[in-house]
């Protein structure tokens, strides 16, 4: 009896230790508003699943190596400078993890555009609306893992609008650029930033031919005002793969690409998530 006891009371502190054990690896530490971050924990039982969650969002995990997940995180653009604290949970057991948002100055761009693409109509104010309930509809969804390895630039060019930049058009509207413009010679092709799934692949009111890439843990990529599609909704992507061609479909002024990222609903900045260590 004594033996079984001792042997029961044994297993009991080596499951709770393997747990307790598990270790978590924040990259990168400090980040800018809008930044994504990767969480990775290692040391975990098969049993077991990691979660995480910062600012009351929570970010799922996908498998990472034979004892470990991976999780990719961000912060909304409009986070306030300031210590945050990351809870990594692993069964009964948590972790606390510091997250810096460092206090960061957006550039700040004036455009004069068409009156109709800035003050508009009844009509077309109500198809805004349906397309963002879309939108916002779609990048709430949550798939399995597509991704592999870390994102590319869909582009290799100059970068004409930052993300975060305040935009002030026409003297009065002022909106923060979610995404990044790159600079693009109509007809030039479009690279897929990872592997994925088609989502949506139509033309939009101020996004012009819009592509939505799916790829999985709620990771989305965007691509607006294309002149061509050369994929099709549900088609399976790899990175790297031709999607479509540069235009000026939509609200824009000339040839280029607005290349978006959305993390778990949120704007990131997609230089920051190419960067990700994955």
């Amino acid at each position: 009896m004594g033996a079984h006891l001792l042997l029961t009371l044994t297993f009991l502190l080596l499951s709770c230790t393997s747990v307790f054990a598990f270790h978590v690896e924040l990259s990168p530490e400090v980040i800018s508003p809008g930044d994504p971050f990767v969480v990775k924990v290692t040391g975990i039982a098969d049993e077991h699943v990691p979660t995480a969650s910062l600012k009351k969002k929570t970010f799922p995990f996908s498998r990472y190596g034979d004892d470990g997940f991976v999780g990719i995180g961000a912060v909304d653009v409009t986070t306030k400078p300031g210590a945050y604290y990351l809870t990594v949970r692993v069964g009964t057991k948590k972790k606390n993890i510091k997250l810096t948002v460092e206090r960061t100055v957006f550039k700040t761009q004036k455009l004069t555009l068409p009156k109709d693409k800035v003050s508009l109509s009844r009509k077309d104010t109500e198809r805004v609306k349906r397309e963002n309930r879309r939108l916002k509809k779609l990048f709430s969804k949550v798939t399995d893992r597509i991704w592999h390895g870390e994102f590319i630039m869909p582009l290799p060019n100059e970068i004409s609008t930052d993300f975060g930049t305040q935009r002030i058009m026409n003297r009065k509207w002022k909106v923060v650029h979610k995404g990044l413009d790159i600079r693009g010679r109509e007809g030039e092709e479009i690279k897929a930033a990872n592997d994925g799934r088609v989502v949506l692949a139509e033309e939009l009111f101020y996004g012009g031919n819009t592509v939505v890439l799916d790829h999985g843990q709620g990771v989305y990529t965007v691509y607006m005002h294309l002149s061509q599609f050369n994929i099709g909704i549900d088609d399976s992507v790899s990175k790297g793969d031709d999607i479509g061609l540069v235009g000026m479909t939509g609200r824009s002024t000339g040839p280029h690409l607005h290349f978006g990222v959305k993390v778990m609903s949120l704007n990131a900045n997609p230089v920051s998530f190419t960067k990700l260590p994955l």
